[in-house]
């Protein structure tokens, strides 16, 4: 059984939102057209209260994109995003989510940021995703979403870790940084993930 995942495609990760990953809007047709090929397709949301400490507001006298430390894990400062109630938390409008079956909500708590679909960053807390799609019978993982060098790339590395056959599909994904995702795509591969392009799965 094979799944598609959806990684947090929402308002402030594309153009014109609070933390926009460039052309993140690109992968919007793609990821539509990809989702009737799966037997179960579920979503990620980044669903941040609006005191979370991974933002940089919450910080006297630190910018955005600097780093401290949070529960003992280094923590990148990012704008205020996808808090919950906003807009911007929202999934894109011009996303399809009749197939979408279930939903995973991360990083609700302040304490601690969530970058992977399956725990938060310190593996203290499981999302319950890995239960839900083994108890689909789900074997095989597809990602897609935003951003690849971030929350895509760590939902892979846990994806593989819980035992499933990881594909990253790389023109339904968009990077905050080219570099950054290079030395993640090396770490997912050296790990036993698979990258391929959407036309092989749409052919």
């Amino acid at each position: 059984m094979k799944a598609l995942l959806l990684i947090d495609i929402q308002n402030d990760f594309i153009p014109g939102g609070a933390l926009a990953v460039p052309e993140g809007d690109a992968i919007l047709p793609i990821v539509n057209a990809l989702q009737p090929q799966f037997d179960v397709v579920v979503a990620t949301q980044d669903c941040h209260p609006a005191n979370h400490k991974s933002f940089a507001s919450q910080h006297a006298g630190k910018q955005v994109f600097e780093t401290t430390q949070l529960n003992g894990l280094e923590q990148v400062l990012w704008p205020d995003h996808c808090v919950q109630g906003t807009p911007g938390a929202e999934f894109s409008a011009q996303l399809d989510m009749y197939r979408v079956e279930a939903i995973f909500r991360k990083g609700t708590d302040p304490e601690i940021d969530s970058y992977s679909g399956f725990f938060d960053n310190g593996h203290l807390k499981s999302t319950a995703l890995a239960e839900y799609l083994k108890g689909k019978g789900v074997t095989e993982v597809y990602l897609v979403g935003l951003a690849a060098d971030f929350c895509v790339y760590f939902t892979a590395l846990d994806a593989l870790k819980e035992g499933f056959t990881t594909y990253f599909i790389e023109d339904a994904t968009r990077a905050i940084s080219s570099e950054g995702y290079q030395k993640a795509k090396a770490e997912v591969q050296a790990k036993g993930g698979t990258f391929l392009q959407s036309a092989s799965l749409l052919g």
